[in-house]
């Protein structure tokens, strides 16, 4: 595997609840290569998102340590930390989180904005993210105005308008039917291979999990990597 993008390294959290502690993450280690795909898998409650948002940033551990690009994140004051995962990192979740007011374009060239991108740089990058995710007739569509299928078309071009080198995504396509579903991962591992981002997978479908590059399980707070049916060299990505 090339160098890490990012790097878990014992990491743990815990929860206290009254007079007992909760270990929802023990010893957890993963390294990601440069557009490395991979899947966490587990039963509901097992943590998955916990650990996705540690990973992320959002979430400190009780121990270890989480590097990204080679920094520590949770060593670094709000505002570094929020630059650095403006900058490395690209987050969808399974409900798509647009802002209403605002139509398909501007939500997706809202990271860049934040970043104090030029304006009409921002607008030409969303824009023609949203041309390459078929979305290029519904750019001023708010997120009413979209369908479900759309709407997590729109997320996952909002966390690729940066070009990050990670993308995390919690339960992407959980809120669609199967059609929909097949396709929006499609897209994710189509845009991973275009752009060589980095992809963290948290999902509860096995047939999705076996066409990344590994598939981890969480298991009693653990980190287990499990045998994925993808033949080798991704061969499997040509089906949905």
């Amino acid at each position: 595997m090339s160098e890490a993008v990012l790097e878990a390294r014992d990491v743990g959290r815990s929860f206290v609840e009254g007079s007992s502690t909760l270990e929802v993450l023990r010893a957890v280690v993963l390294a990601v290569g440069a557009g490395e795909r991979l899947a966490i898998v587990g039963a509901s409650g097992s943590g998955k998102t916990t650990l996705l948002q540690i990973l992320g940033g959002l979430d400190r551990p009780s121990r270890g340590t989480v590097l990204i690009d080679g920094r520590d994140i949770h060593q670094l004051s709000e505002r570094e930390r929020g630059a650095l995962r403006n900058r490395t990192l690209g987050f969808v979740y399974q409900f798509h989180h647009l802002l209403p007011e605002f139509s398909a374009l501007e939500n997706v060239a809202m990271p860049l904005l934040v970043r104090r991108t030029p304006v009409a740089e921002a607008r030409a990058e969303a824009r023609a993210l949203l041309e390459r995710v078929g979305l290029g007739e519904r750019l001023t569509h708010r997120p009413h105005q979209l369908s479900g299928g759309e709407r997590q078309r729109a997320a996952v071009a909002r966390a690729l308008v940066t070009q990050p080198k990670i993308v995390l995504a919690d339960e992407p396509t959980g809120n669609l039917d199967g059609a929909n579903a097949a396709a929006v991962f499609e897209l994710m591992l189509e845009l991973n291979r275009e752009r060589g981002t980095s992809l963290i997978v948290v999902t509860h479908d096995t047939r999705l999990a076996a066409r990344m590059d590994r598939v981890y399980e969480l298991e009693a707070g653990r980190l287990l990597e499990r045998s994925t049916t993808a033949p080798p060299g991704g061969a499997s990505d040509s089906a949905a």
